[in-house]
């Protein structure tokens, strides 16, 4: 049975934030939540972009509640200024969903030092949801989605002694490792709220072959090498458009039914209707751990749900 926009339950007075919302998956997932009534934070690097595409979604949504906040998630000091600001209008979050992200670019490293793919797509969330937290934990049901890819199926747990791969850099291969980071972070706090006897949930989702923005960014950094190209072509060619792609983020996002630890994703991998996806090398304690000790290394912030909720109560 299909799962679709029309599935999405109402979300009339919850808090949605959405990093990358001003372009392809975050801003079809921002329009979709807030049509359904949610108040909806685009977080997103080029205000420009963002400003449009609030703009776009109170041109189908008019009476959305819609907040712009400038965020870099290569920059610490910029997550910390974001988080600022999102906690200074909301006293609550109830769907952290980690969209942001980019793909096999060139050698380079972020405003902190971090190698390029593991500070965006990991670091920068891990540090947003650290400072998040406490609005998270005091938020009943409340879900963070963070966002992987296909390609996690190729990555490895990050090694202490070079996450980025910076010694022995390879586009492709920091990607993965970025990817799998990703729903290692989703399964190790969603094990956080559980043991905490929350209800709040943690899971991951991907987009499959959608024709996102993604791909022609990484092209147009010069990314990617032939396979960008290739997978530049399969988006234009066979991808799904993003309305159809963020139905698996949707889904992890929304549905009642859907569990903390999780995957959704296309039924055929590439394409078709969202829904919950095995685990493939589900990982381990080891490479939970691992991940935790590395991110508060580098970026000196912990998750840790049992310091949030002191933090929430006070």
């Amino acid at each position: 049975m299909s799962w679709t926009l029309a599935d999405v339950p109402a979300q009339r007075g919850r808090v949605a934030v959405v990093t990358g919302a001003n372009g392809g998956l975050g801003l079809a997932t921002a329009q979709a939540l807030a049509g359904k009534g949610a108040q909806v934070v685009l977080a997103a690097r080029n205000e420009a972009k963002a400003a449009a595409a609030r703009d776009r979604i109170t041109a189908h949504h008019p009476d959305a509640a819609v907040q712009v906040v400038p965020l870099d998630l290569a920059s610490l000091a910029s997550v910390e200024q974001a988080a600022t600001r999102i906690l200074a209008a909301h006293h609550g979050i109830d769907l952290l969903i980690a969209n942001a992200g980019v793909m096999a670019m060139p050698a380079g490293r972020t405003a902190d030092g971090f190698e390029t793919q593991l500070g965006t797509n990991h670091l920068g969330h891990w540090a947003l949801t650290a400072r998040l937290l406490p609005a998270l934990v005091r938020t009943p049901h409340a879900r963070v989605v963070t966002v992987t890819s296909g390609a996690q199926h190729a990555g490895r747990p990050l090694k202490p002694a070079d996450p980025g791969l910076l010694r022995h850099y390879h586009p492709w291969r920091a990607y993965s490792n970025s990817k799998l980071a990703n729903r290692h972070f989703a399964q190790g706090l969603d094990r956080q709220f559980r043991a905490a006897g929350l209800s709040a949930r943690a899971l991951t989702a991907h987009p499959g072959a959608t024709d996102s923005e993604l791909q022609a960014t990484t092209v147009a950094a010069g990314g990617g090498g032939a396979m960008g190209r290739f997978f530049l072509a399969v988006g234009h060619g066979i991808g799904m458009t993003p309305e159809e792609g963020v139905l698996s983020q949707l889904r992890a996002a929304t549905d009642p039914r859907a569990e903390g630890g999780t995957m959704y994703g296309p039924r055929w991998g590439t394409r078709g209707a969202p829904v919950r996806r095995r685990l493939v090398r589900p990982g381990t304690d080891r490479a939970i751990d691992v991940l935790w000790q590395i991110s508060r290394q580098l970026t000196e912030l912990d998750v840790d749900v049992d310091q949030a909720l002191a933090v929430s109560r006070k």
